[in-house]
């Protein structure tokens, strides 16, 4: 597996248009690969997402298991003269991963359920708005994906409810673009999660790393990043 980050000058009409649109970055990563990795399957897929950190610095972070040439980036939406991209072995990370090691991450997701208003209505997929419920759809899968937020002490709680957890949720986005091939737009809601959690079960954890939590994977939702606590 490899980790991959790349910076994108801002300033440029190809990095604005990029970012413009979560369906034409999605090609833009995947033509990265000369074979390109299956979207299905049990195996590692690619994974991508945005960090804009200051308007002078957005990055896009890929996960995937090959190497991936980001040439075409760096001529678009890069600096062609004296920019590039930083590729890292992955594997090695992962391989240590251990029960009860704590980490702080960073995950954009696209925290959704399936709603009706009526019992003769068939369900509906609906996006949650509420920092509340955003935070619940995360804390529902954590068991499963292999790690526990961690829980923050009494006296660091600003409030008597939805303060509990060492977790911040941010850059709450509503976007909406269009689809090759299709008239009508997609809309999406995408929140980034930042905290600090404990790995339970690593196995699911490194799947969770590898595969993704959520949906809209192909959208730049699902990749959770790691760093030293």
């Amino acid at each position: 597996m490899q980790l991959t980050r790349f910076r994108f000058n801002v300033a440029r009409i190809g990095a604005r248009r990029l970012l413009s649109s979560p369906q034409i970055l999605h090609a833009a990563v995947m033509s990265s690969f000369a074979d390109i990795p299956p979207a299905a399957g049990d195996g590692p897929r690619v994974l991508w997402r945005i960090d804009a950190n200051s308007r002078a610095e957005t990055y896009l972070y890929i996960v995937s298991p090959d190497k991936p040439d980001l040439t075409h980036l760096v001529e678009q939406a890069g600096w062609p003269q004296t920019g590039s991209w930083d590729t890292y072995d992955y594997t090695p990370l992962l391989a240590r991963l251990a029960a009860g090691d704590r980490w702080s991450f960073r995950l954009t997701a696209n925290p959704v359920h399936t709603a009706r208003r009526t019992d003769d209505e068939p369900t509906k997929i609906t996006a949650h708005v509420g920092i509340r419920h955003q935070t619940d759809w995360l804390l529902q899968r954590q068991e499963r994906a292999g790690f526990a937020v961690q829980s923050k002490p009494p006296h660091r709680r600003h409030l008597p409810e939805g303060d509990e957890h060492e977790l911040v949720i941010h850059n709450r986005r509503q976007l909406a673009f269009g689809k090759t091939g299709q008239r009508h737009r997609v809309t999406l809601m995408t929140v980034t999660y930042d905290g600090l959690l404990e790995i339970t079960d690593p196995d699911a954890f490194r799947r969770t790393l590898t595969h993704g939590l959520g949906r809209a994977k192909a959208y730049g939702c699902g990749l959770m990043t790691l760093a030293a606590v």
